[in-house]
């Protein structure tokens, strides 16, 4: 079933097809197609075209329990009735839902960041770990998402973000097209906190989708990057996700997966069709950690 969303300025969207037109003489040269509002590693993007032969053409609810940049949601708009967001993070989750039901109060706010950001105003937002507002506390997220290192997420074992200002002169803090685009998004989209184990709580059939993008189990110690937030992956994690997507398989449910492409991760795996999937890293200290490097794209059938 196609999507069609109206954007307030008067431009009509058919996501399904990813093309629009103006519902007057208004004309645009920026096609509005929704894509994530936040950096974020790891995020799939670039990996879209790879992906395609594997994304179903209409599903009836599209899940996804490791939401983080949601790139592949976005992709996935117009191709689904509804959707299904979840994460541990809560404010991962609250950022998402405040894009979602109070975009235009988050534009206000990011504005303002914008036009105080510097070193000094940078540090003393992040230290402001307990602000009341939900809508304060997305705004402050994506103002620190676009102005940190490398857009990296990370959190101290006390929950508190806290990774250094990044060297940008002229950071992208607040894009109001692009933040609408993503509310009118996710107008079909429940956005929850949960586990990814309460997928197997949720009334799933074979006309579903299930994504899973988990934090990947490292290939060596120095490409280790699972603990993005206080509670971190670990192998016994990967292993019960594992199990989760052998039951959605059992249930006829079609489910896609990405991760390391390492021995463990094809073990734990094993049986179900894997596919090799050229990424490129950018977290790394080093320069020489960075470049091409192949992931698995796993599925259920």
């Amino acid at each position: 079933m196609p999507c069609r969303l109206h954007f307030r300025t008067g431009i009509v969207l058919d996501l399904s097809s990813r093309t629009y037109q103006p519902t007057g003489s208004q004309t645009t040269t920026c096609p509005p197609f929704p894509r994530p509002f936040l950096k974020w590693a790891g995020g799939k993007g670039r990996l879209l075209e790879q992906y395609q032969l594997f994304l179903p053409l209409t599903c009836r609810t599209y899940y996804e329990p490791f939401l983080g940049g949601g790139a592949v949601f976005f992709h996935m708009v117009g191709r689904f009735e509804q959707a299904v967001l979840a994460d541990i993070n809560p404010e991962l989750v609250n950022v998402y839902r405040c894009v979602k039901e109070r975009v235009e109060d988050l534009i206000f706010l990011l504005k303002l960041h914008q036009q105080e950001h510097c070193q000094d105003y940078y540090y003393t937002l992040r230290e402001q770990h307990h602000l009341d507002s939900p809508v304060a506390r997305a705004a402050r997220l994506i103002y620190l998402n676009k102005t940190c290192y490398n857009g990296l997420y990370r959190e101290n074992s006390h929950g508190q973000f806290n990774v250094p200002m990044g060297k940008y002169k002229k950071p992208s803090i607040c894009n109001p097209q692009l933040l609408r685009l993503a509310s009118l998004a996710l107008q079909s989209a429940t956005v929850v906190e949960l586990p990814f184990e309460s997928m197997l709580e949720w009334p799933l059939s074979s006309q579903d989708f299930v994504y899973c993008d988990p934090p990947y189990h490292p290939i060596s110690v120095t490409s280790s990057f699972t603990r993005y937030n206080r509670y971190g992956f670990t192998a016994k994690d990967q292993e019960r996700l594992a199990m989760v997507f052998r039951e959605l398989a059992k249930r006829g449910v079609p489910a896609m997966l990405s991760n390391s492409d390492c021995g463990f991760i094809r073990r734990i795996y094993a049986g179900f069709p894997m596919h090799g999937i050229q990424a490129s890293r950018a977290i790394n200290s080093k320069a020489g950690g960075r470049g091409k490097v192949t992931e698995l794209l796993i599925t259920s059938r």
